[in-house]
């Protein structure tokens, strides 16, 4: 396995401005250490997934999807594939209407459009920059909290079960096999399932299996290889899974 390369983030104590930001190009295997900020923290991902553990949870940003992590958070990001992503940085002052706990986001169109016009970073003056900035925040408290899009849990049995699969997502056991595999019941793994994922076995398995699905694609694997590395018989089933869980096709949602 590739060693984890470590990234450290700039060493401010203080922001230098109220609201800050920074694109960042992330290689394989990449992370940050333990980290708590002052101040608020918005991340959204241009490509690849980005990966969040804070709180007991894990958050993941496939691309144009974003997290939101709130002053004195505990944190630990990073990313199994390259990905590019922005954190953008919000005085403690200025984030009374967002959450108060780490959370993911739908981003609304026009804050989408306003990230693009960032990742060029290319401004006439400060000011001009300062106003975009400004915006955007404003346009962030409109964006919905979605669940975690890929919701972990601290149950013992289920956590391992869960690392399993992230390891091997082309695992095609049924749940009942699986629990028995690591000592459940298949109605306990059912009901673990309910109350710490918010979701089905099945519906986890379908959107880890996008998320591994979607850095695949961005590295221009073809539909039919990622349909076989991820255990299925057919492309034609990968894309109806894939379609269901992201609400396009690979090739339109890649292209968007």
């Amino acid at each position: 396995m590739q060693p984890p390369h470590l990234r450290q983030p700039p060493g401010h104590v203080t922001l230098p401005a109220p609201i800050w930001f920074r694109v960042e190009a992330m290689p394989d295997n990449g992370t940050y250490p333990f980290m708590r900020h002052p101040w608020g923290e918005f991340v959204y991902s241009y490509s690849g997934v980005t990966e969040l553990r804070t709180g007991g949870q894990v958050l993941l940003a496939p691309p144009h999807m974003a997290f939101w992590i709130p002053a004195g958070a505990d944190q630990v990001g990073y990313n199994r594939k390259a990905t590019v992503h922005v954190s953008i940085y919000i005085d403690q002052s200025l984030c009374a209407e967002m959450p108060d706990v780490p959370v993911s986001l739908r981003v609304t169109p026009l804050l989408r459009a306003m990230l693009d016009r960032l990742e060029l970073a290319s401004f006439d003056d400060t000011a001009q920059q300062a106003r975009l900035l400004r915006v955007m925040v404003d346009e962030m408290e409109r964006c919905p909290v979605t669940q975690s899009f890929l919701p972990d849990s601290d149950e013992p049995a289920l956590k391992r079960l869960l690392a399993a699969l992230h390891d091997t997502p082309s695992d095609r056991r049924s749940t009942a096999t699986l629990a028995r595999s690591f000592g459940l019941s298949e109605r306990t793994l059912l009901r673990l399932c309910k109350r710490d994922l918010g979701m089905s076995l099945t519906e986890w398995r379908n959107r880890q299996r996008a998320v591994r699905a979607i850095a695949m694609l961005q590295e221009d694997v073809s539909v039919e290889t990622i349909a076989l590395d991820l255990g299925y018989a057919t492309a034609s089933a990968f894309i109806a899974m894939f379609k269901g869980i992201m609400g396009d096709s690979p090739a339109r949602y890649v292209g968007r």
